[in-house]
Order: C-alpha cells, then structure tokens, then sequence
C-alpha cells in the first residue's frame, strides 16, 4: 500500500470516528472515540509530512545530498596483491543506503570516493596526483554491510607499461605502494596512525609466518 492509498484510508477512518462520535451517547465511549480520533489524526499528519518530502525529493533529487555536510574519510584499511590495492572505509550502515548514493571515479592519476546521504552526512575522500597511473577500466567498487571496498587496478599487471618508465627489474607490485604513500603523504594524523597500524601488523603476520616455517 503506498502513502497515497494509506492517507485515504486514514481520512476515511477519521471520518467515520467523527461520525460514531457524534451518535456516541455514553462519556466513556465518547473518550474512547476521541482518543483514537487523535491517534488517526497524529498518523494522518505524519503521513502527509511524509508524502511531501517524497515529493520534494522527486522533484529535486539532490536535495537531500545538498541539505547534508561533508565530511572527510579518514578511518580506513588497505590491503595489496600484484593486480590491486584495495581500500577498505568503516562505513556503518552503508549498505542501507541506495547503491547509486556510493560513487567512485577512477583516473589514471586519482581516485576518488563520495557516500551521500549516510547517516545525514556526505562522507569524502580524495587521492589526486597518483605518482604511478592505476588501470580505470579494471578498478572497481564493493559495498559491504559496515564497509566499502575501492580495488584499484596496477596497469603493470595488464601488461600496460608505466610512464615515466621504470627499471625492467623492478617490483611490479611497487606501483601499488606508491598510491598508498601518496594517501600517507597527505593525509591527517589519523590517517596516518591507520596506515601504520594496518603495516605494523601486516608484517607481524607476515613475521609469524616465517617462524611458522622455520620451525
């Protein structure tokens, strides 16, 4: 049933109570009558208020997203493979929100990530002059039920060779690191703690491993 059928049928409820009410002789049917009258008559309203903002909201869908304040991403993990770096954002309910409310645009030197209308705030984040290029057409997004996930794809990975050219030795995974300096580099202190927490324990695991094996 949508807002327009239920408000007919709230009105068509209040009508008949006003009814019942006028033939009601008794004065405890008669507050029995009143007070459901107002229960209909607060329920009508909020389903009217209801009705405009979904009309306002269809008139104007950035509306709500121009009503909200932006604010900075800056809680986040990250992990790497030889063909992506993944970024992790705590996002709480994120997955309550419309999939079109989660946008992300690749460059070849940036990236970029908006979440409208969560929790009444846009949340932002924005990585610009990428020192290595990632693969557009490859990087991608994934939301989960606290977190979205950005996989930004290394062109080296595909075979694409790196402008300005690197050494034929090097790691083909070091392109990868180079967007996660740069987040380093221009991010706040939080960010930064984040970032080094994620490695301290990275390598710990990576340690563990190694005594795993030598044992």
């Amino acid at each position: 049933m949508d807002l327009t059928e239920q408000i007919t049928q709230l009105e068509a409820d209040l009508q008949e109570l006003g009814s019942l009410l006028e033939k009601a002789e008794r004065k405890r049917v008669q507050d029995l009558l009143k007070q459901e009258q107002k229960k209909v008559e607060k329920e009508l309203a909020a389903k009217r208020q209801q009705k405009e903002q979904q009309a306002r909201k269809e008139a104007d869908p950035s509306a709500a997203t121009k009503a909200a304040y932006t604010v900075k991403i800056t809680s986040y993990a990250w992990d790497q493979s030889d063909k992506f770096v993944k970024i992790y954002l705590a996002l709480k309910d994120v997955h309550k929100i419309s999939a079109d409310n989660v946008e992300v645009k690749f460059t070849e030197r940036s990236f970029s990530v908006l979440v409208k209308d969560l929790d009444g705030k846009n949340h932002e984040m924005t990585v610009l002059n990428l020192l290595y290029p990632i693969n557009e057409q490859d990087s991608y997004k994934k939301v989960n039920k606290s977190s979205a996930a950005y996989s930004a794809s290394s062109p080296q990975s595909s075979g694409h060779e790196i402008k300005p050219s690197l050494d034929d030795n090097a790691d083909p995974g070091e392109g990868l690191m180079n967007v996660l300096k740069k987040i380093y580099a221009e991010g706040d202190d939080e960010m930064k703690r984040t970032i080094n927490k994620a490695w301290t324990e990275s390598q710990e695991k990576k340690l563990r491993g190694e005594e795993m094996m030598d044992y």
